[in-house]
């Protein structure tokens, strides 16, 4: 989704065929490319790819994705539509909420009069100190306000339980999302899957 490392992490891809297909904002893709990943492509915003059956169509996340600093360049981020027409999962990688984070689904899926099946949000703890943490980044809260406007059928929370942060502890932003659960509506279609834990939808809509 961007350069960031930990979205786009250089061990992890080490770990894969060369050839996988990689799918990122094109200023990514084409590092990626000299790095040695021919099969990275580019996609901005409003475009979409077929890989197998699954279509891919990417829009704007509201994220500042540079890696070092001084790469601006490669600061886009995006956010997916994975979709095979009878399934389909909407991946926002890093983003703030704003009004246009639920267009993509809008305009692909509800305009169709199909419902989305799966929202992966990522959650993060705001630490007071940071007043504009909320500028690129969804808080539990915020992860719920989303699911709730794509109406999707399941949220899956990521962006927690893999290393502590400058800004807060790895079980911090999972914490606060357990702790709002109870008094949410819809707390039965919030899976907390564990690393290493498998969400099977087929299973669920039988």
């Amino acid at each position: 989704t961007h350069a960031h490392a930990d979205h786009l992490s250089f061990d992890s891809l080490r770990e894969l065929p060369r050839d996988i297909p990689i799918f990122a904002p094109p200023a990514i893709a084409k590092w990626l490319v000299r790095l040695g990943y021919p099969a990275a492509k580019g996609l901005a915003p409003g475009e979409s790819v077929l890989n197998g059956s699954v279509e891919i169509t990417a829009a704007a996340a509201t994220h500042e994705g540079h890696r070092y600093g001084v790469d601006r360049w490669r600061g886009a981020a995006n956010m997916y539509l994975l979709d095979t027409k009878t399934l389909s999962c909407f991946f926002a990688g890093d983003t703030a909420l704003t009004e246009n984070s639920d267009d993509m689904v809008e305009h692909r899926l509800t305009a169709d009069d199909r419902r989305l099946d799966m929202a992966l949000l990522p959650i993060g703890h705001a630490p007071w100190w940071k007043p504009g943490f909320r500028k690129g980044h969804l808080t539990s809260t915020d992860a719920l306000t989303l699911f709730g406007r794509l109406n999707a059928k399941y949220l899956i929370p990521y962006h927690w339980g893999t290393f502590d942060h400058v800004t807060s502890k790895a079980h911090d932003a999972i914490d606060r999302l357990r702790q709002q659960l109870p008094a949410y509506a819809r707390s039965a279609d919030v899976r907390i899957l564990e690393p290493g834990m498998a969400f099977d939808l087929a299973d669920e809509e039988i």
